[in-house]
């Protein structure tokens, strides 16, 4: 986007000293102008007060200053990557979950895995829930990785993400499940984190502060070397991704709510209609961490004012959330042989 001479002063009056000054203290209060953040009560992490997802605007005027930003919270919490996981002996605690379909996104999900094997501080699993006609991933998968695939009944039935986390949910072994997309690469701590926020009694847990989108040049390079290297300005930092990309739960919080809603069907809705229901138990929305998303095409009708997923969201969003867990506990959720609607497309029209 080409910014006018007005709007480049005004980034560099007004945003660039707020940004300096919160990159030599605490590079986690950078924000908008018009924007607040609440401290956590415990002293570790802030909440977005605002509604919707925003971009960091100084780094969209200024880029260098979101590589700055990148590489400060990258230094506090670092991003490494491993070909099997090092941990010691011992029960499960934290299952990573990853809906997955087709083969253009085996790259980033490689590199996604990568991060995962190289958490310290708890005893994670990932499961990779394939959801397609026939099963073309698991030969890529490493061996440590779990792989569960549930056969979709027609080849024209769009991507379900509710019901490839809801199976993946079922099978996984740990006490905490994180639902994890197949293109953000996470710090070595990231588990050990969510982990240490559950055991403070916390049932559901957020700790994305930013969202650092990557160039398409620099996923590629990234995707292909496993090393972050010297990273270009991302080209977009994303704040307040609460419901998106990935969130925790503890395994009897997630199943009190009902899971994720399986009605949703394309892109879109299943992740924000979770964490309102979440809102019912107690959450951690204290963000803290940094998170690299790895390029790809956009979504299908992402943008399209039309996507049933936005009607679909406001009629579910418009019940009551107890409503909405009621009806959701009853149904079979998770069933890697069927959708807990009625086995099919929940929602012909689409």
């Amino acid at each position: 986007m080409n910014y006018t001479l007005r709007q480049k002063l005004g980034a560099l009056v007004l945003d660039w000293p707020r940004f300096e000054w919160a990159l030599r203290t605490r590079w986690a209060k950078v924000h908008n102008r018009n924007e607040r953040l609440l401290a956590s009560a415990e002293g570790r992490g802030l909440a977005c007060q605002w509604q919707w997802t925003s971009d960091l605007h100084v780094a969209r005027v200024f880029p260098a200053l979101g590589r700055r930003l990148m590489a400060r919270a990258i230094q506090d919490w670092p991003i490494a990557f491993a070909d099997r996981p090092a941990q010691p002996a011992g029960d499960i605690q934290v299952s990573f979950v990853i809906g997955h379909r087709g083969r253009e996104r085996e790259p980033q999900l490689r590199a996604t895995l990568a991060t995962i094997a190289a958490q310290q501080g708890a005893r994670c699993e990932c499961i990779v829930v394939e959801q397609s006609l026939r099963s073309e991933a698991r030969e890529g998968l490493p061996a440590w990785v779990r792989h569960l695939h549930t056969p979709i009944p027609s080849a024209g039935m769009p991507y379900c993400r509710a019901w490839a986390l809801n199976a993946g949910a079922r099978v996984a072994r740990g006490e905490v499940l994180i639902f994890h997309d197949s293109d953000m690469l996470v710090p070595q701590a990231y588990a050990a984190e969510v982990w240490a926020r559950s055991r403070g009694g916390y049932e559901f847990i957020n700790l994305k502060r930013f969202v650092f989108y990557l160039t398409e040049q620099h996923s590629r390079a990234l995707a292909s070397t496993l090393a972050l290297g010297s990273p270009d300005a991302p080209e977009v930092v994303v704040q307040n991704l609460e419901a998106g990309g990935s969130v925790a739960a503890t395994r009897s919080a997630y199943l009190a709510i009902g899971g994720y809603d399986e009605s949703f069907m394309g892109w879109g809705g299943e992740d924000t209609e979770f964490w309102d229901r979440a809102q019912t138990r107690r959450v951690w929305p204290y963000a803290y961490l940094p998170i690299v998303h790895l390029w790809h095409p956009s979504q299908p009708r992402k943008h399209d004012p039309t996507n049933p997923n936005a009607v679909r969201h406001a009629e579910r969003l418009a019940m009551a959330r107890e409503q909405r867990i009621r009806e959701l506990v009853a149904r079979s959720f998770g069933d890697p042989t069927r959708l807990s609607v009625d086995g099919t497309d929940p929602r012909p029209q689409c």
